[in-house]
């Protein structure tokens, strides 16, 4: 026995995994795949990330990876996945969100790379089969959207040729299968590391998809690579581990600038704190001014005032990123949260969503729980309400999130929780591009039109498939800031416009199609 292997031997498990993030992406091999864990910025290694790309733009490699994510990770600058986005270093992406990641939707619509939108529910349950040795994720998500086969396959250029996804029969059903395969990197991040390597996310805002990532990658003779802020000087109790040290490769100590808590803080307590309590009850918080909605009407507050409209006490819902934001505030402005519970896909259960860069936080959450188990309760119909952006809408209630021209935005939750949410409201403006309204004496008014509309005869892409939803039966209303549509078994039926809004000039014809017009009511004045 050699001198440094007696040495190795008296080290601790995680001295042994200890190493610099140049030491552990050496390990990185050409031509392997690699799953990275993360949604926006929490939860994301950037000391990682950034490594890789240094040793790679260094000439050092390396080349011809396949990456594979689930939720968005990006600033939309040149943070979080941005980092890979390199020709050469890539070969093929399997991404959830592409929207915060300009760069590799630009190696993507260039044909530089295979590339692949699939749901963000489905990869992070992807892991999980990967992990478990099964054929792949099979599940209704996805049917009647691009993904579906027959419309594609979430394939997003002509260069990507291979089907990972099928459609099969099984109990006289159809569902998709989405094609397991190999991981050999995982690349997640936690707080901390105990003495045997155990990763713990007490500072975190999120858990994500962590143990899968490790699990596939470790099951398939592969490595793992866990970036922490800080090590522990004894072991941790075991039910607070969320990563055990027998799967993890190596353990990296980041610089503190390369682990903020969010893409948009270094670190706020209120996203891994409970709230006060009195008596048992929790203590209602002010809604952080910066997320305040203006006291000056706008077209964003009245969306958001109507879409909460439809939120009923004891609802478990979802708000999407965007427009849908606003209905926290509003919710929190009526009082209304302590008579819900607001969810984000990313894990949090309760408390008030995040917006912004910040968004898959929540302040003062009830739970947090991983990401796969969040996306079981919303596949399974356990939403009661979810509120979700609308880019494009067509005659047929189909509706586009996801690709606009020569852009790429990715679908990343949308599809899981449009399909399964048992209510449903789309909010987005009527038109885009310049539109500018006013509400004055109770009335609204249009000051200057948008060049854009964004209720069109068909969409570019279908995120949201109307002929599913209209054949499960589902409520499903759009609301606009002059208008509120239905989708019916016959198409879109026009059922409010905004005190003040002439319906034919302003509404029909700002239109690409005739909705279906029957009994119009007015949207309530105090909207």
């Amino acid at each position: 026995m050699t001198a440094d292997m007696r040495e190795h031997m008296l080290r601790t498990p995680l001295e042994q995994k200890l190493c610099s993030a140049e030491e552990a992406v050496q390990d990185i091999r050409d031509g392997v795949t690699l799953a990275c864990a993360g949604f926006v910025g929490a939860g994301h290694p950037e000391s990682l990330t950034i490594a890789l790309e240094r040793r790679f733009l260094g000439g050092h490699g390396p080349h011809g990876l396949t990456l594979v994510y689930a939720a968005g990770q990006g600033d939309g600058q040149h943070r979080g996945l941005n980092h890979l986005a390199h020709a050469g270093l890539l070969r093929r992406v399997i991404g959830g969100h592409w929207g915060l990641c300009p760069r590799l939707g630009q190696l993507a619509l260039a044909g530089d790379i295979e590339a692949y939108n699939f749901p963000q529910g489905v990869v992070c349950h992807l892991f999980r089969d990967i992990a478990a040795g099964r054929p792949g994720c099979l599940t209704h998500v996805g049917l009647g959207t691009f993904i579906d086969p027959i419309h594609g396959g979430g394939r997003l250029n002509a260069r990507t040729t291979e089907a990972l996804v099928e459609r099969v029969t099984l109990r006289d059903k159809t569902w998709l299968l989405y094609h397991a395969f190999p991981i050999h990197v995982g690349l997640i991040r936690a707080t901390a590391a105990d003495p045997f390597g155990n990763l713990l996310m007490e500072e975190e805002a999120l858990v994500g998809d962590v143990l899968p990532i490790a699990q596939a990658a470790h099951n398939h003779g592969g490595i793992v690579i866990a970036q922490v802020k800080k090590l522990l000087d004894s072991p941790a109790p075991p039910q607070r581990v969320r990563v055990p040290g027998r799967l993890v490769t190596h353990v990296v100590v980041s610089e503190e600038h390369e682990h903020w808590q969010t893409f948009a803080q270094p670190f706020d307590p209120e996203f891994c704190s409970a709230a006060e309590t009195t008596h048992g009850m929790p203590i209602d918080h002010d809604v952080p001014a910066d997320r305040m909605v203006h006291r000056e009407l706008n077209l964003r507050q009245i969306i958001a005032r109507r879409a909460c409209d439809e939120l009923q006490p004891g609802a478990i819902a979802n708000l999407g990123i965007g427009l849908p934001e606003g209905i926290a505030i509003v919710a929190a402005e009526r009082a209304l949260l302590s008579d819900i519970t607001l969810t984000v896909e990313s894990g949090p259960i309760g408390g008030v969503p995040a917006g912004g860069l910040s968004f898959g936080a929540s302040q003062f959450p009830e739970a947090i729980i991983d990401q796969p188990s969040q996306f079981d309760f919303y596949d399974g119909g356990g939403l009661d309400f979810a509120a979700l952006g609308a880019a494009q809408v067509d005659q047929f209630g189909n509706v586009n999130v996801s690709r606009f021209g020569t852009r790429f935005a990715g679908v990343g939750g949308f599809v899981n929780i449009s399909q399964n949410a048992r209510r449903l409201v789309f909010c987005g403006t009527l038109t885009t591009d310049g539109l500018e309204v006013l509400y004055v004496d109770g009335k609204l008014r249009i000051v200057r039109e948008g060049r854009i509309s964004k209720f069109v005869k068909q969409v570019e892409q279908v995120s949201f498939s109307g002929s599913i939803a209209r054949d499960s039966g589902r409520d499903v209303l759009f609301v606009t800031e002059r208008a509120v549509f239905r989708l019916q078994p016959e198409g879109l039926e026009l059922i409010e416009v905004a005190p003040g809004i002439d319906m034919q000039r302003d509404v029909v014809d700002q239109m690409e199609f005739v909705p279906i017009i029957r009994t119009v009511r007015e949207m309530p004045i105090r909207l």
